[in-house]
């Protein structure tokens, strides 16, 4: 008989294991031996109820991850392999391999088949995990339906097999990614957690205020955040509110022009739509648009979507004050061009439009392009970073002059001693 072998290593952990350093594949070896440990498997394996601890989902969707992980074994049991197979594709694949996980991820029942309802489970377990408060069960919450504004930015017009109801295509799910980046971000950040709330930027304003009469939801800041960087999306403070300034744009100038950085413009028409934009550059008088390509628009209500520049122009942000020219229409706006934009806000505030365009490649942010506003508010972002550097610079400006100011008396000290 021959020596007994040991089975050999799966190509594909072997071929995984090339893509992380070797710190790396350590502290994925630290990680998986301290799931294991509590799993109370003797250290073989990672149990299902302490990887979706781990994960933070524990509803469907953690099933459907683990399912994912283990490989379909259905044997309850990730193995250290197991582990480094499924980051080397969530973590280190290309963008089309991490959508085509995130598309089987979507797919909760397993069947092949990414349904409508499928979906809806998993938008609502991630409102549920985002979510620091149950609103959805409180009597007073808002008539919004959550769940079904996220999950109407999807098409399913793909035959099911086996089945009558329509189902999303990959290419369609990317596209529905690219519409709530924020969903992309959650489902992509499961396997290397940090908290759920932490996707949701902060939201502060004065105390008094009574939150109910706030546009900005927590779904809708978790949304808008998606499209940002973490530190853009850490917190926002309420700058301007109709309901509490008026529908005044000298007001509105006023409250955002003591604030340097990007602002989030929020609108809620009489239709009641719910639409804005993100405006990466500090509202001020201009003749002409300007900006840049990390502006964007938004709806919110009925339908959630993000619509990014395309690149097919520079028109980004528009303020125009005190006017007197038609050619320059006195207001806020987004894309398009004078007198056609893709959203705009007259100066009086009492009206608007919304037209579909090539700067954002958004549709009509209404239910017509002519809008009138019931509800204005603007968000500054505040910048951590930024902060810190202008304070840095601040105490530098100090430093510096107090040094002059010292050399300064020590130079007339000098000077009269000689006297």
């Amino acid at each position: 008989m021959g020596n007994a072998q040991s089975p050999a290593a799966d190509p594909r952990f072997t071929s995984a294991t090339r893509l992380f350093s070797q710190k790396e594949l350590d502290d994925l070896k630290s990680l998986f031996d301290s799931l294991a440990a509590q799993s109370q498997s003797g250290g073989k394996y990672i149990s299902i109820s302490v990887f979706k601890v781990y994960t933070g989902i524990k509803g469907p969707v953690g099933d459907r991850l683990y399912d994912l992980v283990t490989q379909n074994r259905k044997d309850q049991k990730l193995t250290f392999e197991d582990l480094v197979i499924a980051k080397g594709t969530y973590e280190k694949g290309t963008k089309v391999e991490i959508d085509e996980f995130l598309y089987q991820l979507c797919d909760v029942d397993g069947d092949g088949n990414l349904v409508r309802s499928d979906l809806e489970a998993v938008i609502s377990e991630i409102l549920d995990s985002i979510s620091s408060h149950k609103e959805a069960e409180s009597s007073s919450a808002s008539n919004l339906k959550p769940t079904n504004i996220f999950l109407d930015a999807a098409t399913f017009t793909k035959d099911s097999e086996g089945s009558s109801e329509k189902s999303t295509s990959l290419e369609d799910f990317r596209n529905w990614l690219r519409l709530v980046p924020s969903a992309r971000k959650f489902l992509a950040s499961l396997l290397k957690p940090s908290s759920p709330s932490s996707q949701v930027p902060k939201l502060t304003h004065q105390n008094e205020i009574d939150s109910k009469i706030l546009l900005l939801k927590e779904e809708y800041a978790w949304h808008i955040g998606g499209a940002l960087s973490h530190l853009e999306s850490s917190e926002w403070k309420l700058l301007y509110h109709s309901s509490l300034n008026g529908l005044s744009f000298n007001t509105f100038l006023g409250n955002t022009s003591n604030d340097e950085g990007p602002t989030v413009l929020i609108i809620k028409d009489k239709e009641g739509y719910i639409y804005g934009g993100y405006a990466s550059q500090p509202w001020e008088r201009h003749a002409d648009f300007y900006g840049d390509m990390k502006s964007f628009l938004f709806q919110l209500y009925p339908i959630a979507s993000i619509y990014r520049p395309t690149g097919a122009n520079n028109n980004m942000q528009w303020c125009a004050v005190n006017f007197s020219s038609d050619s320059i229409p006195n207001g806020i706006g987004f894309g398009g061009r004078a007198g056609h934009f893709n959203l705009f806000i007259s100066a009086n505030f009492d009206n608007g439009h919304t037209f579909t365009g090539p700067t954002f490649n958004n549709p009509c942010l209404s239910k017509n392009n002519r809008i009138y506003p019931e509800v204005i508010e603007c968000w500054g972002i505040v910048q951590k970073g930024a902060q810190h550097e202008k304070q840095d610079g601040v105490k530098g400006t100090v430093l510096e002059r107090f040094k002059e100011d010292r050399n300064m008396l020590n130079m007339v000290g000098i000077a009269n001693s000689s006297n």
